[in-house]
C-alpha cells in the first residue's frame, strides 16, 4: 500500500469537511452520477433484500439502507485514492449491516443483548444467502465492527470500511443532534 501524498491527504481532509457539513448528498442520491460506482454495486443495489433495508432505522433519522450507501460510497472513494480494491469496498460497504431487523428493538424482542458484537455474522450470512461474495468481501463484512469485535480485518480494504462505518455513524448522529439544536431542543 502506497501512502497518500500531502496533496492527496489535504484533498481528502477537505472532502471530509464538506461531507461532514453536508450529509444531504445521501438523500439527494448524487452517487447515481458516478457510473463506475454504480457498475460495482448495481446487482446489490437493485435487489429487493437490499432495498428492504430502508424499512429499518440505523442512526438518528438515517435508514439502514442510506447508512450502507453512505459507508459504501465513502469506502469506494477512499479505496480508489489509496489504490486499494474499491470494488470490494463498495460491495462490502453496501452489505456490512444486512442484518434485516430493527436493532433498537432487537434485544427487547429476542433477549439477545449483543447486537454490536453479533450483527456482522448475521449480515455476512444474509449477504451470502442472496449475493455472490469474494473472500475479501466476506472478511470485510465479518470484521467491520473492529475494534469492538476482537479480530481485526485482514486487509487494508477491511480497515477502510471499518473506518468509513465509524465515521459515517458519528456523522449521522451529530447531524441529527445539530439539526435538533438549530431547531431548538424542545421543537
Amino acid at each position: 500500500m502506497e501512502l497518500l501524498t500531502w496533496n492527496e491527504r489535504r484533498r481528502m481532509k477537505k472532502e471530509l469537511k464538506i461531507w461532514d457539513k453536508d450529509l444531504e448528498w445521501i438523500y439527494t442520491e448524487s452517487f447515481y452520477t458516478d457510473k463506475e460506482y454504480i457498475r460495482c454495486i448495481a446487482d446489490i443495489f437493485t435487489h429487493p433484500v437490499f432495498q428492504s433495508m430502508k424499512n429499518f432505522t440505523q442512526h438518528g433519522d438515517t435508514s439502514c439502507r442510506a447508512h450502507c450507501i453512505q459507508v459504501s460510497y465513502f469506502s469506494y472513494n477512499l479505496a480508489r485514492r489509496m489504490g486499494a480494491d474499491y470494488v470490494a469496498c463498495a460491495r462490502a460497504g453496501l452489505l456490512h449491516d444486512l442484518f434485516l431487523y430493527d436493532w433498537h428493538q432487537h434485544a427487547m424482542l429476542t433477549g439477545e443483548h449483543f447486537h454490536g458484537f453479533t450483527h456482522p455474522k448475521t449480515a455476512l450470512l444474509n449477504a451470502q444467502e442472496h449475493f455472490e461474495l469474494s473472500p475479501l468481501e466476506a472478511d470485510i463484512i465479518l470484521k467491520h465492527m473492529w475494534p469492538l469485535t476482537i479480530i481485526p480485518p485482514k486487509s487494508v480494504e477491511g480497515f477502510i470500511v471499518s473506518f468509513a462505518d465509524k465515521y459515517c455513524s458519528i456523522a449521522e448522529v451529530f447531524l441529527r443532534l445539530s439539526q435538533r439544536i438549530r431547531r431548538g431542543v424542545g421543537a
